[in-house]
């Protein structure tokens, strides 16, 4: 169970190969994920987070086998949503004496969570706690990374940052660390991470991130909560969240739709196509939102400069599938990305002017007048698709 990470510190936490869907069924896990947590054993023993409450027995047992649970000295939990904190119930059943550092917001949701009247130790930024051997850990708020609770700890002397659900990805690996897993996949699981679950806190996360390094902390090892730890280059993840939380997009327009008899498809392709032809270089995608996991639609949105969504007409409004989407999309508040609109219809038509309502309150520019279609669309109004495809691409240049 123990995995030596740097120094002192081990990883003791769960690799969970199975899972497929997390936060209830928001998001997807294809490669699955894992709960880390982390022991400090210097002249005092620090545990550092928890992991999922299904696995809290298997992990406090293993705890008690490798190290005893005697040892232990006290717990660092950086935040306190239920797949970090899981464990502690169970752990403080056995050692109820165990004092719990957290942030003043991190009494408040492990209180609400696990109606526990724990030994809570409330921390701020630049408070420090000193175990021994000359190291201390020094704690640093992260409000709304992505809980109100959310801190990170920094370890002196090995200079490790648990950044508990910042630079961390939804990745099952027995490899541990980052230079030993598939690049490609780690850095789509990463910008999936951030796209669906940060994105809304851009701002708060370019802040965090020139506060961390206006502390001009060394670090070598980023120890995240989810998927690998970073011990290669480990500043490269803190370089791209700077980049993604700054309205981020890449040379790419995104297609959306639904469909009920091909029509909306139909134009979906054609739009696809015309943008083709007008921008070579331009990467495009076109996705069935019925058809296609919505996260990752939420991260070809999130990499894209601009989209277009679009849906039939039913019932005077839009296919469910698009409208979820939509419903997404608002949440997250994306910023600095164009959009347009189309759709085909029988006898009224309402869809594709709900559509660029609901992009306009998203914050999306409106770049195009949206493209309806009554009933199914001929080769004279595919022709008429791919202009406006090829149009909508000359926009954008």
């Amino acid at each position: 169970m123990k995995r030596h990470v740097a120094g002192k510190v081990s990883w003791v936490g769960k690799v969970d190969w199975e899972l497929r869907k997390f936060h209830g069924s928001e998001y997807s896990t294809h490669r699955g994920s894992s709960y880390n947590s982390y022991l400090v054993e210097e002249g005092k023993t620090v545990l550092i987070d928890t992991v999922w409450q299904p696995f809290a027995k298997e992990y406090v047992d293993n705890l008690e086998a490798e190290l005893g649970l005697g040892k232990i000295d006290c717990i660092v939990q950086n935040h306190a949503e239920t797949d970090h904190s899981g464990a502690l119930p169970e752990l403080l059943r056995r050692r109820p004496d165990l004092p719990v550092y957290c942030t003043a917001n991190g009494v408040k949701s492990l209180k609400g969570l696990w109606h526990g009247d724990w030994d809570f130790r409330v921390v701020k930024t630049g408070d420090s706690l000193d175990i021994g051997n000359g190291k201390k850990l020094v704690f640093v708020e992260a409000p709304m990374l992505h809980w109100p609770d959310s801190m990170f700890s920094y370890l002196t002397g090995d200079a490790v940052l648990f950044s508990n659900d910042a630079f961390g990805q939804h990745y099952a690996s027995e490899a541990l660390f980052n230079d030993l897993v598939d690049q490609d996949e780690l850095w789509a699981e990463c910008v999936k991470y951030y796209a669906n679950i940060l994105t809304p806190f851009s701002a708060l996360v370019s802040r965090k991130i020139d506060e961390l390094l206006g502390m001009k902390l060394p670090v070598e090892i980023i120890a995240t909560s989810h998927g690998i730890v970073w011990r290669k280059d480990p500043l490269q993840i803190v370089r791209k969240y700077a980049a993604w939380a700054k309205d981020y997009q890449e040379d790419r327009i995104t297609v959306l739709y639904d469909s009920m008899w091909e029509g909306t498809r139909k134009l979906a392709e054609a739009i696809a196509q015309g943008v083709a032809e007008a921008s070579p270089s331009t990467a495009i995608v076109a996705l069935n939102t019925a058809k296609t996991d919505k996260n990752d639609v939420i991260t070809e949105v999130f990499r894209s400069k601009a989209i277009l969504v679009g849906s039939p007409t039913i019932n005077k409004g839009i296919l469910a599938s698009v409208a979820g989407i939509l419903e997404v999309v608002e949440g997250l508040r994306f910023k600095g990305k164009k959009a347009a609109s189309f759709g085909c219809s029988g006898w009224s038509g309402e869809a594709p002017k709900k559509i660029a309502e609901a992009l306009g309150k998203s914050g999306f520019e409106i770049a195009a007048e949206s493209l309806a279609c009554p009933w199914e669309p001929d080769e004279a109004f595919l022709d008429r698709a791919r202009e406006y495809g090829r149009a909508f691409a000359a926009k954008l240049r």
